[in-house]
């Protein structure tokens, strides 16, 4: 996965806002105010994604590329290497994992939860 395709796809979720709050080279994307996926347009070697936090350690048990991600809550959050052996679905698959937990247990209030959920239903996500 290169920097355009991860942000393509970060940008096909519904609702997904594109910003640069920490500098001019990190993409942070968010849902309903909340971040739910980042990484660096200067050096793409990785991406942060919001991760529940059994199905975290299970994943940084599982594959090396997956670890704690630097600069984040570790219990919640996984950095994932691109350039190593993860297949790009892979990674598509933790990024939208990860926007669908922002989405169900972050977005407050309460009614912007509902509208981005009829959105998420009306349109569906893309794999």
């Amino acid at each position: 996965m290169d920097i355009l395709t991860f942000r393509d796809y970060c940008l096909s979720l519904p609702l997904t806002e594109e910003t640069t709050p920490f500098d001019e080279t990190t993409l942070v994307y968010k849902i309903g105010g909340r971040m739910y996926a980042c990484a660096d347009m200067a050096d793409f070697s990785w991406v942060a994604v919001k991760c529940d936090p059994d199905e975290a350690l299970r994943l940084r048990d599982r594959y090396p590329e997956v670890t704690e991600a630097w600069h984040f809550n570790k219990r919640h959050w996984n950095g994932i290497r691109t350039d190593g052996d993860l297949p790009e679905a892979f990674i598509r698959k933790q990024i939208r994992n990860s926007y669908l937990l922002v989405v169900r247990q972050n977005v407050t209030p309460r009614s912007l939860r509902e509208e981005i959920m009829r959105c998420i239903g009306t349109q569906g996500l893309p794999e």
